[in-house]
């Protein structure tokens, strides 16, 4: 089978593969899509962090179950995604019912080899139905499920002003299920176009360009003077998460989504007399897959929303770094495999 690796940062190279063997306990599937995220592009950039080279890159996956062992209940044929987080079962997370932060986590297109592939054999138990969901939708449940897991962290009440730092997809996946949760949303992102976007298309209430508007002041207003109780950093900048301190309101939770090599840096007693909450959020559960399954098949996400460039496999490694340029307007690139 053909498959692309990205051998070092800056440089991806088709190479030929034998196609997986049937494993006990796992599930071969013949991969139709293929979403490119952000940890890809920052992984091709050499930013990513827990990263070694070569890699095959790849965890936004759907396709079609071509053999299986030890996956009850689902068939050959069956359209599948499934959770690309493969973890120990034994660990303290993992027996805290926290298998998203296990111990040993083995992300695929990470830690290990991901999806950029014909065929990928992947553990049954982490398979997940498609449940009537087409191959476009399967793909984008993953990137949506992150930013469901973060909102589930910050666990948001009605009304509740919430702050989403950064609008790429996994910025606006958080917003969608901010607002699916409730809460009163507020883009903050430096690309007008993409706040557009959350504004025209996600239906997000507020947006604020943090470099032609006083931030500060602009959120004071929105919030008439209480600061948002919630702060969601999609970004991965240490700028960015840094500055997003200030905002918070008194009594606030503040969760980090976006993740960067660097050391956080906050005022304590800032920090402190707000009794504020800090906290990460990392990866999905399968509670967040299902949730963001439910979400779409009632309606509540219109997935094709995100998909603005689509691309064959052969294609990939011509079209991959255009879309590292924000002038090129993407949000979700979609690649078709044959």
């Amino acid at each position: 089978m053909e498959i692309l690796v990205c051998t070092t940062p800056g440089t991806l190279s088709y190479e030929t593969a034998a196609k997986p063997v049937l494993e006990k306990d796992h599930t071969i599937i013949k991969i139709k899509r293929i979403g490119i995220c952000g940890t890809d592009l920052h992984a091709f950039e050499g930013t990513q962090p827990f990263f070694n080279y070569p890699r095959i890159l790849g965890h936004e996956l759907s396709g079609e179950i071509v053999e299986t062992d030890g996956a009850p209940g689902f068939s050959v044929g069956e359209a599948v995604t499934f959770i690309p987080y493969f973890n120990c079962g034994t660990c303290i997370a993992c027996r805290s019912e926290k298998p998203n932060c296990c111990t040993t986590l083995k992300v695929s297109g990470v830690h290990i080899d991901g999806g950029m592939v014909e065929y990928l054999s992947v553990p049954s138990y982490s398979l997940v139905h498609g449940d009537g969901l087409t191959y476009d939708e399967l793909a984008l449940v993953e990137p949506l499920a992150i930013g469901a897991h973060g909102i589930r962290r910050a666990d948001i009440r009605k009304n509740e002003m919430v702050l989403v730092v950064g609008a790429g997809p996994i910025g606006l996946g958080t917003m969608e299920f901010a607002r699916i949760a409730g809460g009163r949303v507020i883009a903050l992102d430096i690309n007008d176009s993409r706040l557009a976007f959350a504004r025209e298309k996600i239906g997000v209430e507020f947006a604020v360009n943090a470099l032609t508007d006083n931030v500060a002041e602009k959120l004071a207003e929105i919030t008439d003077g209480d600061m948002p109780t919630v702060i969601v950093d999609a970004t991965g900048n240490l700028r960015a998460i840094n500055t997003a301190f200030s905002y918070l309101a008194h009594g606030g939770r503040y969760v980090l989504v976006g993740l960067q090599k660097g050391e956080i840096s906050v005022s304590h007693p800032d920090f402190h007399k707000r009794e504020a909450t800090l906290m990460s959020s990392r990866n999905a559960t399968r509670a967040d897959f299902e949730h963001v399954i439910q979400s779409m098949k009632n309606s509540l996400i219109d997935p094709k929303t995100y998909i603005t460039h689509r691309v064959t496999f052969p294609e990939v490694k011509d079209q991959f770094q255009s879309w590292l340029d924000p002038a090129n307007g993407v949000i979700k690139a979609m690649v078709t495999v044959e």
